[in-house]
């Protein structure tokens, strides 16, 4: 972890289908060799192919059509995020969502997926809650986690917010993972277990 680089990620979309539905806004801050690095922290507002009222998100998100009138498209803002994630590992709370948007915007602007290491802090903090017959005890939403760690809450839904909870959780996470690895954690400590 002394020698990771990561980028905290967090996406607002009209909903959780990448075919369908539309990033709204992306938010990162990179995490280098344990500290959160504030000063290159970045949000970008993107304005989506369609309406946002088409879906209930912009009640969770505040993101309407008006507020992004003027927000650059996702091929604008794209590159600036795949040169913000090289040489780091892309860090976000169930992962996946973030994964299947970049991996469908990447794909569309240039037919290829990038080939990124994740660490997801869901799945930390399911095996860090995870009692010894496998059961895992209270929610991981990224709040109740959050919560779990001694860390202070925020307004979710904010997408440079919520990639600076997962940030801090992390740490929070590497903390707990340290004391009871009695040693550094490494990569492959908060990468997911393969079974079988």
């Amino acid at each position: 972890m002394s020698q990771l680089e990561l980028l905290a990620l967090d996406l607002e979309t009209t909903g959780l289908d990448p075919r369908t539905d539309h990033v709204l806004s992306l938010g990162w801050v990179p995490v280098v060799r344990g500290q959160v690095l504030l000063a290159e922290a970045h949000e970008h507002r993107v304005r989506p192919p369609e309406g946002v009222e088409v879906g209930s998100s912009a009640t969770l998100h505040r993101l309407t059509d008006d507020a992004l009138a003027d927000a650059a498209s996702l091929t604008e803002v794209l590159p600036l995020l795949l040169d913000a994630l090289r040489g780091r590992v892309l860090l976000a709370h169930h992962a996946a969502l973030e994964l299947d948007f970049v991996g469908a915007a990447t794909t569309a602007a240039y037919d290829a997926r990038p080939p990124l290491t994740v660490v997801d802090t869901l799945a930390v903090e399911h095996r860090l809650r995870a009692d010894v017959n496998g059961e895992v005890h209270g929610s991981l939403r990224l709040d109740a986690a959050r919560r779990a760690h001694g860390l202070s809450g925020y307004a979710a839904h904010h997408a440079l917010t919520d990639a600076l909870a997962a940030a801090e959780l992390l740490l929070a996470q590497v903390a707990e993972l340290e004391r009871r690895l009695g040693r550094e954690v490494l990569l492959r400590d908060l990468r997911p277990r393969r079974s079988g």
